[in-house]
Parts: C-alpha cells; structure tokens; sequence
C-alpha cells in the first residue's frame, strides 16, 4: 500500500521522475498494473506514466542501481534481509530512502522527521565512511504513529518537557488493510498492534537526540509511555497526547496555541515541493480535528492539531491527527528526499 501511494506522488512530482520499479521474483517480469491487478488500493487510477512499466527483480541491485539516482524502499521482508537490501544498494552508490523499519535503530542511519531534526542528515557523512561509499548511504523516516504526535510535542520541549502519555488509534490502511480485505476490522477496535508501542516510546527519543562521535544519541530529556489501538477508519492516525512539564516552566494554553501556529522547519524555509505551508494547524472548536475533514489538509504532508486543555494528572492534555500513508509514509518519504536534494546528498 505505500509502494501505492509512492508511485501516485511522484508521478506528479516536479522534482523526480520514475525510472525503475521493482519487487519480489513474483512480480518481477509483469508490468506494473498487472502486477497490482486486483490489489491496486488507491482511490485514484494507476498513474498512466507508470502503469506499462515493467516490474524488475529487486535483488538485482547492480542493474538496478544503474537505472536510478536514488531509490525509495518500502518492502514487505523479515528485518535482516531489509537491512542488507539496504546497505546493498547504499554499498551499489545508490542512496535509499527507506520507509521500513530496519535501520532505525542503526545509530549512523538519520531517521528523520524534516521539520524537526533535518540537521541529522549530517551523520551520513560518518555513514559513509563505514559503508565505504562515496554516494550511497540509507535515510529513513520513522514510524507513521508518532508523526501525528511528535511534531506537536517538539516545539512545547523549549518549555522544559519531560513526560509524554500518548495513545494512538490506527487507521487499518497503516496494516496494508482495506475494509473489503478485512471485513472483521468493521465495527470492532484491536487493543493491540505488534511492536508499535515500543517504537512509540523508544523512535521519539532517536528524533529528538544529538549527533555525538559519529552517531545519534538519544535523548534522555523526556519519558513516554504508549498505547496503541487498530481501529475502523481507512486513513489518519490519531492520538490523544497528555504531556508534564518540569520545575516551573509550564507554558499558557496561549503559550502553546502560539509555539503551534508559529512554528515551520527546514522543508518551509527551503519551499520544498511537497512541504505543508504550514506544518502544524490548531483547531479551536471542540469536536476537532476530525478524520475526514482533516487529513488531506495541505495535501496531506500538514498535523493537525486540538482540544488543548489543562489535565488533572499531567499538565495539559491534546489530540492529534495525520494522514498515516501520505505524511507518516510515503509523503514523510518523498519529504525526506526532497530536503537530501536541496541540502546536496543526492
């Protein structure tokens, strides 16, 4: 589903164009609408541009690698063939730009959330040298849960953060899933949804740590704690977000509105194509922000944000919202890219 959704942006994309496709042996040889025959999951048709192109092998790396500046990678593997995929093609000269999970834990790899930490970007230059690449390395985008909260907490942190409750509700698209392939999600909520909750609580601190030596380090400002939820919606993360500050520095509710509606990162600054005008939107009324009024906003790539309020327990309580196969997948991907082209990676 996020190749899918890959292949509708860039289709449109000023900046790329798509000169190669690839997948499993099974796929490999058909074009691409035969190869998505009866799983195509978009709302829109094939793009045109791609849909006679034929699919290749993805383990023939070298030949791949020719046809291709960079490659975007989003497979469905067991983790430690992900990795040496990866560092193959990085090792081939091709730089990857990964949506899968492998290599966020790779204290070298940058997982970045560009208006956040696009200064992370720096460490493939340490990357390099280990991979022994001139070109190549792996970027990765981080877990499509906590980018519809995350980007909300980073700007209250100037406020002296340090304890985070967040609860996600996961649309079933981040599972690959439609309701016509998944008639029991109808009117049902799973309580649970594998390894999410660690890389809730553990990916954040990654995003937000420093580059020391030649690695990341995580940081140790603040705690998290999470819970995940599989829900029945088609599309968009939601989170409920309670967040404690340390000493006396607790901001104002206008403190916050403020920090939320002011604040832009290195993609605005740049006037990167796929880039949200503005990054994070605060809605006033009670009942937002809501699924189907709010997750194409700004096509998509911008956070929605409400109901902030002062919390008996912690110190203030809000709900976020995104769109999890744009901005918390392939978007956040193609957002990626972009800022590793207009910084001169790729």
């Amino acid at each position: 589903m996020v190749g899918q959704r890959f292949a509708i942006m860039l289709s449109k994309h000023p900046w790329f164009n798509v000169t190669m496709l690839a997948a499993s042996k099974r796929s490999a040889g058909q074009t691409y609408s035969k190869a998505t025959e009866g799983r195509w999951c978009m709302p829109e048709p094939i793009p045109e541009s791609l849909s006679d192109l034929i699919v290749l092998d993805a383990m023939d790396i070298e030949k791949n690698a020719s046809l291709a500046d960079f490659v975007f990678c989003a497979v469905d593997m067991k983790k430690e063939d992900i990795k040496k995929l990866e560092e193959d093609y990085a090792k081939a000269e091709c730089p990857v730009i990964s949506n899968n999970s492998a290599h966020r834990n790779t204290a070298d790899v940058p997982m970045v959330i560009p208006e956040i930490n696009a200064s992370h970007i720096k460490i493939i230059e340490s990357q390099r040298k280990r991979l022994g690449t001139q070109k190549g390395f792996i970027a990765v985008k981080s877990n499509c849960s906590i980018q519809s909260y995350i980007p909300a907490v980073y700007p209250l942190m100037d406020f002296g953060m340090d304890k985070i409750l967040a609860c996600t509700y996961q649309a079933i698209s981040g599972a690959g899933k439609t309701f016509k392939i998944w008639p029991e999600m109808i009117d049902n909520l799973i309580p649970y949804i594998g390894g999410e909750e660690e890389k809730s609580e553990q990916e954040p601190l990654k995003v937000l740590g420093k580059i020391e030596d030649g690695k990341i380090v995580n940081t140790n400002e603040i705690s998290i704690t999470s819970q995940c939820f599989r829900v029945p919606v088609s599309d968009g993360h939601t989170a409920a977000v309670f967040v404690s500050f340390k000493g006396d520095k607790k901001p104002s509710v206008q403190e916050i509105i403020q920090k939320w509606e002011t604040f832009s990162g290195r993609p605005q600054e740049l006037d990167l194509p796929t880039a949200p005008k503005q990054f994070l939107h605060y809605f006033s009324e009670p009942d937002r922000p809501q699924i189907k009024t709010e997750r194409l906003l700004e096509n998509g790539m911008a956070i929605s944000v409400g109901r902030l309020r002062e919390d008996s327990q912690y110190d203030f309580k809000f709900v976020c919202m995104s769109h999890n196969t744009i901005r918390g997948a392939a978007g956040g991907a193609v957002l990626l890219a972009e800022l590793l082209c207009a910084e001169g990676y790729i």
